[in-house]
């Protein structure tokens, strides 16, 4: 319109071009969405496994010049070390995946209607297993099973099994139901609102108490060396009774390494896992 044209046109003519203006900008489309920002960052990946390649290269540093008396020699020889650290990783892995295959089922089902009153009865047999010495739980399995790798393994099971059984537990307790009435509103079956609904919202604490297992396990299956289980265990032990230092550092900085670089990976599991609909942002 011309200036002599709004001049003659009435008040509600010249707001008209205003108000397409202003709808013109309010319906600007949005901008485009960035990249997606990396779970990881380097700093993750790189400091602490440098810190223990560190600790590793000192470790054997310092062995290539000390001076190791025929008993610390004879214990560290042979591929001794080798042997206790694959026997170590060994037993944190089968207990591990035995935890998993056990405690994740077991706490979906007494979240379910039918086994909810089962909970606490589960609940305090998986505390009284944690609540035992483990030291005194490997030894009634050793009179039970006799020694061998069979009875450490089912000792660290029980000893880790109730950080993920009650993670779980908690997780799946913790979504909101007005999510799983909807996934349900919207025709899906019950075993669909599980797996496409409860467990991925329940992932981040799950992974939680598989991480905390993760890590107590390395700590207990030293001890399967005192039920013949062998393990890091063995050298620690050997240092101890023999009064031999350079034995016992070995066998305790590389359970703490082991230890750490399992609580690592499992980190990085942690936030590679978590669904991306849970992250702050998005």
């Amino acid at each position: 319109m011309t200036a002599s044209e709004l001049e003659e046109a009435g008040p509600a003519e010249q707001e008209a071009p205003q108000e397409t203006e202003a709808l013109q900008e309010t319906e600007a489309p949005p901008p485009a969405p960035g990249p997606r920002k990396s779970r990881i960052t380097w700093q993750k990946l790189t400091f602490l496994p440098a810190v223990l390649v560190a600790v590793l290269l000192a470790t054997w540093l310092w062995f290539r010049q000390a001076d190791l008396d025929p008993i610390s020699e004879n214990a560290l020889s042979g591929g001794q070390v080798s042997k206790a650290l694959s026997q170590q990783i060994q037993l944190v892995v089968i207990s591990t995946f035995f935890v998993l295959i056990i405690a994740i089922p077991l706490g979906i089902l007494l979240t379910r209607k039918a086994f909810r009153k089962a909970t606490p009865v589960a609940m305090t047999i998986a505390n009284m297993g944690q609540a035992t010495p483990a030291i005194g739980l490997l030894a009634l399995l050793v009179i039970w099973l006799g020694t061998g790798t069979k009875a450490a393994l089912i000792g660290i099971i029980i000893y880790a099994v109730l950080p993920v059984l009650s993670n779980t537990i908690a997780g799946l307790k913790a979504n909101d139901p007005t999510l799983l009435e909807a996934a349900r509103g919207i025709g899906m079956t019950p075993l669909g609102v599980l797996s496409r609904v409860e467990l991925p919202l329940a992932v981040p604490l799950i992974l939680a108490g598989v991480r905390t297992a993760l890590v107590l396990n390395v700590g207990t299956a030293t001890l399967a060396t005192f039920g013949g289980g062998g393990g890091l265990g063995v050298l620690i032990t050997t240092g101890i009774t023999n009064q031999r230092m350079p034995v016992l550092m070995l066998g305790s900085i590389l359970t703490v390494v082991l230890a750490l670089l399992v609580d690592w990976l499992a980190s990085l599991a942690e936030l590679l896992l978590r669904p991306r609909g849970l992250e702050v942002g998005t």
